[in-house]
């Protein structure tokens, strides 16, 4: 049985020390940007960095996950807020790793979550709870992408055996919302993928749902190729004999356009962008090619869900940030240029309700969230090597992997790591102060 555990906020972090004369003004810490701490220095954690901060770990590291969309409503922020994700393990050997499904609940906010305390009874109400199901399955995990089809929750994934699957976990969901009390797991054993697909011969990390076109699924691997998935009537599933050639390395990322069906963007070593329409015949489908769109391998890519402002967002091995427009993107230019990260980009994503805020994380350790609607403010403290647009950073974690938004509670992100998981909600933008974040604890300050 998988061990997963979940820590709520800790308010006390330290002990307090003796009262001096002067309350020193906490000082603005930037990784890679500032000083590197002396001896006896030391980052406090400070709550009012995050409405809500919460931890958990897995049993095998997750490099990949996904939220998944559930039938408690759109734009909730009242607390406790509850929600669900699917994760795709690491494990030590092929054999053990496991999808795991899971289910977050009364998950309160930092003002009301007091020290965890399995003796106490009393603050049993306002501990966070995590039930799950972990479902075998055999190779570990790359990346996983789900999508709600009809009544049913399906996760593909990429696997390190270079096959692409797909999964039902509508029963492991349902087995979490019959799920009462403290935090528990179960297994869901003997379970088979809805398909499976090993026509890629390596393995890979790209995969995209359509949000225009249900169950529409496209994947790109290390063979350079993209092939388009179809649900067909009766729930069975075909993919194209013809993929999409033209990348001259792997195919890192792929994302289809939120607005126009059949229109898809993809990212590759070769340090390519492409656009392809997938309307027209495979041999003629790549629309535009943007050569050297980064320094180094374009690793990841997002697409604006905006309608009005069709921004695509792209991280790549040279520690930058690039957003381009469609209107310019044939060109081969950029619209801004962001560098602040000091080591290769391994996630981005758009905000689904802000079209100008966007979060990426790095080799570096760092998760950045930017509003690329500031400008530099005169009146305000002004921090040296911090670009204006860049409004938080949360730190903590190792070798963080990616980052999403939740769809349905606005200001809800989680982060997976070597170390864990971290759920996060509506940090306090644009309050430079509180710039560096902390373990799992949460965020940091220098004092």
């Amino acid at each position: 049985m998988s061990d997963i555990e979940m820590d709520d906020i800790d308010e006390d972090v330290g002990e307090e020390g003796e009262e001096t004369k002067e309350e020193k003004k906490p000082k603005v810490y930037v990784p890679g940007v500032s000083r590197e701490l002396k001896e006896g220095e030391e980052l406090e954690f400070d709550p009012d960095a995050y409405q809500a901060f919460h931890s958990f770990e897995t049993t095998w590291p997750c490099m990949s996950f996904s939220i998944l969309r559930d039938s408690l409503g759109d734009n909730r922020t009242d607390f406790p807020m509850q929600m669900y994700l699917v994760s795709g393990s690491h494990a030590d050997k092929p054999k053990n790793a496991e999808i795991s499904v899971i289910g977050l609940k009364n998950l309160t906010g930092t003002k009301q979550v007091s020290h965890f305390d399995e003796e106490d009874e009393e603050s049993d109400g306002n501990q966070p709870i995590l039930h799950s199901v972990t479902i075998p399955q055999n190779g570990n995990i790359n990346r996983m992408k789900a999508e709600r089809l009809g009544d049913a929750n399906v996760v593909a994934l990429w696997n390190a055996f270079g096959k692409v699957q797909l999964w039902n976990i509508t029963d492991a969901m349902k087995m979490i919302d019959g799920m009462t009390g403290k935090s528990a797991n179960s297994t869901l054993s003997n379970q088979k993928p809805l398909f499976s697909y090993s026509g890629h011969n390596r393995e890979g990390f790209a995969l995209s749902w359509s949000r225009v076109k249900t169950g529409s699924l496209a994947s790109g691997g290390e063979d350079r190729n993209i092939y388009n998935w179809h649900l067909q009537e009766g729930g069975s599933w075909v993919v194209d004999h013809r993929p999409y050639k033209g990348h001259k390395g792997s195919v890192e990322d792929i994302e289809w356009s939120p607005t126009e069906e059949g229109l898809l963007i993809s990212c590759g070593s070769d340090k390519t962008i492409r656009l392809w329409d997938t309307r027209i015949s495979p041999t003629e489908a790549c629309v535009c090619i943007v050569e050297n769109a980064h320094d180094d391998d374009v690793n990841v890519i997002s697409w604006n869900p905006s309608p009005t402002d069709p921004f695509i967002l792209s991280g790549g091995d040279d520690s930058a940030l690039k957003i381009w427009s469609l209107q310019t993107i044939q060109y081969g230019r950029h619209v801004a240029n962001f560098k602040y990260h000091t080591r290769p980009i391994t996630s981005v994503e758009w905000h689904p309700n802000d079209s100008t805020t966007f979060m990426a994380s790095a080799e570096d350790d760092q998760v950045s969230i930017w509003d690329v609607a500031m400008e530099a403010d005169t009146t305000e403290d002004v921090v040296e090597g911090v670009p204006p647009q860049l409004l938080f950073l949360h730190c903590g974690q190792k070798e963080v992997k990616e980052v999403h938004w939740h769809q349905q509670c606005p200001g809800l992100a989680l982060t997976t790591a070597l170390s864990g998981f971290n759920t996060t909600y509506q940090m306090r933008l644009g309050c430079l102060r509180f710039i560096y974040g902390g373990n799992k604890s949460g965020p940091e300050y220098l004092r």
